[in-house]
């Protein structure tokens, strides 16, 4: 009997296993993504609505307003439960429920600096902390720390609270002012919830850290212990934090960006960060750029950190040979797995794709040919996806990234070209597109290095006119008087100083950021640079789609590994800030300028069609990116609803192609 009592548990367990296995894998799908529509909007708040969050078992929704009130949903019923003002001064940004508290402890931070522990069952609020010295922007929990939780604020500074002890006071975990000097600021923080130990922070700059805080804990410790430790002993302000406490991650393009970026007054800050559900992926959305997610178990350098070295005259390359040490086109790829063939080049066999592969293929390089290069850059990335190991579709799809020259384009042209001869050493096209998309990133000395190996190895192609107009650009670069101490001479990486003391870089802190790590996935179309608590989410238990607001009052919604933009709704009359999906149903809740939170689920079939769906998703892209280009002024008459011109698409050009000559290189490449 104990047996079979044993095994009718045992089989229970994998019952409930085999059916949270198909929730997880079922409860957000292609269909349901694409009949998404508005279910309901709740209303009773007085103000912009600037923070959601689900509790764990998904039938509480709590939000946070510039009306300093707190309002707790039954958002399956669309019923409002409780209604309290916290006793903020100032707008709510951040409200979060205390693990393990039976849904009773709510957590909120406000533009007052301070942050606040309300009772729920009676309506009051049990603790203030005022530690922070300006405003407070996110508060994050973790599970496995049921009475403690985090604050990031725009001091610089990361707090951790203990409600366990009787003081009202928080500790300082991380002091970023140490590091990035007075003027930086913290704007949002999560805790991977596989590993409760890894805390992520966004702040001001491109630059994403991931802390380590157990490892902190530690290094306070034996701070205190030390006979020479001062007042400060949980925060020592002489020693920074211990070696592998700390990784930073940053899309390889940014921080050459961001002399630029600042003369515009354009502003990089990272305005939300999450781990995806299994802990393995850090999402990211970019203020001023795009979403970024980072692959934090197989990561990889920026290639444009890898700075190119001369090749060795041992190793000369002629004729479509190969030098034999491990470097093409002066870039080293080691640190990236990319490390290309030694020996004698020869040209891969290319598999041929499968007949539908081939359609798909067939039609982005119809698109291209039409000047259509999101549309073609969206097939040539669903092929990709179903053939990784194709060098002509990452060839082809480089050649679309350089024609439509959105923000972060040029960058992933030269991955793609990377890959592209990492997988056929003799690409030719891929091989010249490297030193364009060099030459546009400004490594202008490093260009041309990758134009003369490229002529090395291409003799034929030395003096076509693809190659000419490439020489002129690049010395005209190299002699312009508008070079400047900046630009890049090879040998190391960039570094990047502050010039004032207030803000000024130490040197632990550049030391981390060029051991930075580079992104896995861009996602572009939206527009983050008017608000800086936009959010960016994973939709979906496996993380099989991304969703981001925007400032054009729509949210996006992406296939996470195409990268393809797949539907675009209206869900705010100004911006959407946020977006938080249910943790187990197809059900997203969404805020912003309104005063009203918003219900998405997958409608009916029996519904007409939705009117908040944006049927152009593609020229809302690209009104988005001309919004993020555009001046102040710009953006007021994008507002109003005047059209303003600009980005062109770039001139005509051909996509390589099965058939195609691999003797000739285009034109106009860029």
């Amino acid at each position: 009997q104990e047996g079979c009592a044993a095994g009718s548990v045992l089989l229970l367990l994998l019952q409930e296993r085999g059916a949270l296995g198909f929730e997880r894998h079922y409860h957000v799908t292609d269909p349901f993504i694409r009949r998404l529509g508005l279910e309901a909007e709740l209303q009773g708040h007085s103000g912009c609505v600037n923070c959601l969050e689900w509790n764990e078992k998904g039938d509480l929704l709590a939000s946070g307003s510039d009306d300093q009130h707190t309002i707790v949903w039954d958002p399956l019923h669309h019923k409002k439960l409780l209604s309290m003002h916290t006793g903020h001064t100032a707008n709510i940004f951040s409200v979060k429920f205390l693990p393990h508290s039976g849904d009773r402890i709510l957590i909120t931070g406000a533009a007052d600096s301070k942050v606040h522990v309300h009772d729920l069952t009676v309506k009051e609020t049990v603790h203030m902390f005022g530690d922070h010295t300006n405003r407070v922007k996110r508060i994050a929990t973790a599970p496995m720390w049921p009475n403690t939780f985090w604050s990031a604020a725009e001091d610089g500074l990361i707090r951790q609270y203990d409600l366990r002890e009787n003081s009202k006071r928080s500790e300082v975990l991380i002091d970023l002012t140490e590091y990035c000097g007075q003027l930086v600021e913290a704007k949002c923080l999560t805790v991977n919830p596989q590993d409760n130990n890894y805390l992520a922070v966004g702040a001001s700059g491109p630059f994403v850290r991931l802390y380590d805080i157990r490892m902190i804990h530690n290094h306070r410790k034996s701070m205190k212990q030390s006979p020479s430790a001062g007042v400060h002993t949980f925060c020592d302000r002489q020693k920074p934090l211990p070696d592998g406490a700390a990784q930073y991650y940053v899309a390889g393009h940014l921080p050459v960006k961001l002399p630029d970026y600042n003369n515009r007054l354009r502003v990089l800050v990272a305005t939300y960060v999450t781990f995806s559900p299994d802990g393995t992926e850090l999402l990211v959305n970019m203020g001023g750029e795009q979403v970024y997610l980072f692959d934090l178990t197989y990561k990889q350098r920026p290639y444009t950190f890898l700075l190119p070295k001369k090749c060795h005259t041992s190793g000369e390359v002629q004729n479509g040979k190969t030098s034999t040490n491990g470097v093409s086109n002066g870039i080293h790829l080691h640190s990236n797995g990319f490390r290309l063939p030694e020996g004698r080049a020869h040209v891969s066999p290319q598999v041929e794709l499968p007949p539908y592969l081939e359609r798909i293929k067939q039609q982005a390089n119809e698109a291209f040919a039409c000047q259509l290069w999101t549309q073609a850059i969206q097939l040539y990335s669903k092929a990709v996806q179903k053939a990784p190991n194709n060098a002509m579709l990452y060839g082809n799809r480089a050649a679309a990234y350089m024609k439509r020259k959105w923000d972060g384009d040029h960058y992933d042209a030269l991955r793609d070209c990377l890959k592209a001869i990492s997988l056929n050493p003799c690409h030719l096209k891929a091989h010249f597109r490297l030193a364009r998309c060099l030459f546009e990133l400004k490594y202008v000395a490093e260009a041309l290095e990758c134009l003369d190996d490229f002529k090395g190895k291409f003799p034929e192609q030395a003096h076509s006119s693809a190659c000419d107009a490439l020489d002129r650009d690049i010395n005209a670069a190299l002699f312009s008087k508008s070079d400047n101490a900046e630009d890049k001479k090879g040998g190391g990486p960039i570094r990047l100083r502050a010039t004032g003391r207030k803000d000024s870089i130490s040197e632990d802190e550049m030391v981390l950021r060029e051991r930075s790590y580079d992104y896995k996935f861009r996602y572009c179309g939206h527009c983050n640079t008017t608000t800086d608590i936009k959010e960016a989410n994973f939709f979906g238990s496996n993380a099989q789609y991304i969703v981001s607001g925007s400032d054009d009052g729509s949210f996006f919604i992406w296939e996470k590994e195409t990268t393809n933009l797949v539907r675009v709704l209206q869900g705010d009359e100004s911006i959407v800030n946020c977006l938080q999906p249910h943790p187990s149903y197809c059900f997203l809740a969404t805020s912003g300028i309104d005063p009203v939170v918003r219900l998405w689920n997958p409608r009916p079939e029996s519904e007409t069609l939705n009117g908040r769906v944006v049927v152009d998703m593609e020229g809302a892209s690209q009104a988005n990116q001309r919004r993020m280009n555009a001046d102040p002024l710009e953006v007021m008459l994008l507002n109003m609803g005047y059209r303003i011109t600009g980005l062109t698409s770039g001139g005509a050009g051909g996509s390589d192609d099965e058939d195609s000559s691999e003797g000739q290189v285009q034109c106009r490449p860029s």
